[in-house]
């Protein structure tokens, strides 16, 4: 038929559609540019530059914030069925999330480096499973088992910088988590104590901020602050009610 092409389902697209199509594969250029921030982390955690590489890592969960809600906006699957934007988003954040957290930690220093080495390994590979579980989220929207952001529990080693056996409990503990069914809070979406842990979450990205703007070096205080605040968001599921 002329002047129309037809998506991957078979339905006609109009030459007309053609603005709409360029905008959908925009969106799927969007989300991949979280791989390109990711690399740019990972650029910055070789040079020893972990508050750069925590910097490109937070550009990174914005774009995967907004990301979905362009993508619903402007049909993406209808316009740009062609690539598969679950997919994408999948493989970006195994990158953004894992991966190059891991390699943070690795150069980080904070430890003997052979450890830190076995820690990333564990925390690659436990992950890689966790990402292909086909039961990650309840239906109230908790995450099952431990939601593999390494990139915020790397930060916290980053900053706080616990005992070597701290740590080493902290990557374990995390790390069997995933595979658990102990729950974790999305704090966007989990209705429970909504309001208090959006406001929680303010004041710790806050604390973040601080933190990077003191080389990952930060006080006691906003330690504590750091801490606390994210053992508040791993006990929530303690009160979660019902299954």
């Amino acid at each position: 038929m002329t002047g129309e092409t037809q998506d991957k389902t078979g339905a006609s697209l109009s030459k007309h559609d053609f603005p709409n199509r360029v905008r959908a594969f925009c969106v799927h250029i969007f989300t991949a540019s979280g791989a390109m921030l990711a690399f740019l982390s990972l650029t910055a955690a070789i040079n020893q530059e972990m508050g750069l590489a925590f910097i490109w890592l937070g550009v990174a969960l914005v774009v995967d914030g907004i990301d979905g809600t362009f993508a619903r906006a402007w049909a993406v699957k209808k316009y740009a069925p062609q690539l598969s934007g679950d997919v994408l988003d999948l493989v970006v954040d195994y990158t953004t999330y894992v991966f190059v957290p891991a390699v943070i930690l690795l150069m980080s220093g904070i430890h003997d480096h052979r450890l830190l080495a076995v820690l990333g390994a564990v925390i690659v590979g436990s992950a890689a499973l966790y990402f292909a579980s086909n039961t990650m989220k309840t239906d109230d929207h908790w995450f099952r088992g431990f939601p593999a952001t390494w990139n915020l529990v790397v930060f916290l080693l980053l900053a706080i910088e616990p005992p070597v056996v701290v740590t080493v409990l902290i990557v374990i503990a995390a790390a069997i988590g995933q595979a658990s069914s102990f729950v974790f809070v999305h704090p966007v979406r989990v209705k429970m104590l909504r309001p208090l842990t959006l406001t929680l979450m303010v004041v710790w990205s806050a604390a973040g901020i601080w933190a990077i703007a003191q080389d990952m070096k930060p006080d006691v205080l906003t330690q504590w602050v750091l801490g606390l605040i994210g053992a508040y968001f791993v006990g929530l599921g303690l009160l979660r009610k019902g299954k």
